[in-house]
Formats: C-alpha cells, structure tokens, sequence
C-alpha cells in the first residue's frame, strides 16, 4: 500500500488496545517488548515523552508510513485518534497495555497527569517527510483530494 493508500484507507477500528504479558515477581513487575512477537512491526525508533507542562498536548500529527505504539509508562494521558470522520479517545493508564496507532490515523496526546510518562515504540526511524503536520492537509488526504 503506497503512503497516500495509507491516509485514504486507514479508520478507527485499525487502532487498538494491546496488552503485553505481564511477569509477577515479589520484587516488582516486567512486562518485555520483543520484535516481531507482540506487536506486528519491528521496533526502528523509539521515544518517551516526559514533564508535559499541565494543559500542554503533544503528537497533533499522522504519519505516511509509520506505525506507533503509545504507553503510559507512568502516570495517565489520553490519547485521542482521528479517521477524519469520527474520533475516539483512548485513555492510558497501565504500564503493560498500549495504543497501536496505524499510518493515516491523526493523534493527539492530552490530558498528562502530574509525573507522567509516555513511551512510543516505532516501525520507522525518524523522517520529517513522513509527518503529516497541518489538519487541514490531513484532511484533504483523507478526501482523496490531492494526487
């Protein structure tokens, strides 16, 4: 599928819940993160995102080709995806479940509790080309309307 097929055709219901297994131990919990089992791309990239200042939003932003998987390491956040026809909210919450967000969908992270953490997993290594920045823009090629 070629980086505009992505915007045209991605929807909400591409966007899910994943929960990672989970090992129990007297001394503290691990939850592991291995390429090609638990998610369905191997990890190129990957970030975390930390002292949001109260009020403050980051992402505002789709992607070309990249796939992202958004957790709430510590502390809560919402993340709210966009199809360009309806929108869902997604609160997370728990260190061992996260958001897979697909190419064509726009997010929005908002809503930082105090001390809070997010890590994002990536398909792909940092490439400006592959943001998709303004709504507007967003929008237009979710509505076929540029070439």
């Amino acid at each position: 599928m070629d980086r505009l097929a992505n915007h045209r055709h991605a929807r909400l219901d591409d966007c899910r819940i994943i929960s990672l297994n989970r090992h129990h131990h007297a001394n503290g919990n691990l939850t592991a993160v291995n390429n090609g089992e638990e998610l369905p791309f191997d990890v190129q990239r990957t970030f975390y995102i930390y002292d949001v200042p109260g009020g403050a939003e980051r992402g505002g932003h789709s992607h070309y080709i990249s796939q992202q998987f958004i957790i709430a390491i510590s502390g809560s956040f919402d993340v709210t995806v966009d199809d360009g026809d309806m929108q869902f909210t997604y609160t997370l919450n728990r260190p061992y479940q996260g958001l897979l967000v697909v190419p064509g969908i726009w997010n929005r992270l908002h809503n930082f509790s105090s001390g809070s953490v997010c890590l994002v997993l990536n398909s792909h290594h940092f490439d400006e080309a592959d943001y998709v920045r303004d709504y507007g823009r967003f929008l237009e090629l979710k509505r076929n309307v540029i070439d």
